[in-house]
């Protein structure tokens, strides 16, 4: 799964995973990323820090917080250079 509000890199991301032949379902807000993980139980979620709505540092505690999707695997994505 990819949660990913800028829709170019959001396609990319994607286009690349399918043509690796992962299956890809993306959203593009944390709310939405939220509810799909949660209906989806992907296996990995790339999620993006800066979401709108909600953000990604929220939604991953939540996720990690429910126990029907603490299982799943989050790796961090963001342009932010710290």
């Amino acid at each position: 799964m990819l949660v990913e509000d800028n829709e170019m890199n959001r396609d990319m991301l994607s286009r690349r995973l399918q043509r690796k032949g992962y299956t890809v379902v993306t959203a593009e807000d944390g709310e939405k990323g939220l509810s799909l993980a949660r209906s989806e139980a992907p296996d990995l979620i790339l999620m993006d820090i800066s979401l709108p709505v909600m953000g990604g540092w929220e939604v991953t505690r939540l996720l990690k917080a429910d126990e029907s999707t603490r299982h799943i695997r989050i790796i961090a994505l963001t342009a932010h250079a710290w």
